[in-house]
């Protein structure tokens, strides 16, 4: 909270906004996220936070893929502790890419951005940094998601049930590269 304080400042406040996204957005998507606050008279700042890929989810996933065929079952691999400390080591690199470049894209449209890896439910992890920041609203962005927006149970559905900001959810459109 005095973080906030101490940026206050000639009478201009700080207007936090809050943006979980899945990967680093495209130079158009943090444009369109920049275009949505032109409009604010005090100082737009964006905590970025990108969820760190579950290394369990992956392998399992891997492990899926090599069984198909309708027939086939899945071959008994088994994984030992620094295989499976290597897959969460390139999860977590990987999510850290995908924010530095989320948070350069930002600040390269010519805002304050700073970010964080999550490592709890990307909903809760939400509504902690709301809180934290004195957040005014909250931004989503992600690929489309049909089944789960269609149940409600995407992100977007879930965090206007939990916090108390509005909650505006963005499509990605466009893979983002690896090139800030």
């Amino acid at each position: 909270m005095t973080e906030r304080n101490d940026r206050i400042d000639d009478g201009i406040g700080t207007y936090d906004v809050v943006l979980l996204a899945e990967q680093a957005m495209s130079d158009e998507g943090a444009a369109e996220v920049v275009a949505l606050h032109d409009e604010i008279a005090d100082q737009v700042v964006y905590h970025v936070l990108i969820p760190v890929e579950d290394a369990a989810a992956r392998i399992e996933a891997a492990m899926g893929s090599l069984a198909t065929g309708e027939v086939m079952t899945a071959p008994a691999v088994t994984l030992s502790e620094t295989d499976l400390a290597e897959v969460r080591r390139e999860c977590l690199e990987h999510s850290q890419h995908q924010l530095d470049l989320a948070v350069a894209r930002l600040q390269a449209a010519g805002v304050e951005a700073r970010g964080t890896v999550i490592h709890e439910h990307p909903i809760d992890a939400l509504a902690t940094a709301v809180a934290a920041h004195d957040g005014r609203e909250a931004i989503i962005l992600t690929r489309p998601h049909v089944v789960a927006e269609f149940f409600h149970v995407d992100w977007t559905s879930r965090a206007r049930r939990k916090i108390g900001v509005p909650v505006l959810h963005l499509l990605e459109h466009e893979q983002a590269d690896d090139t800030p």
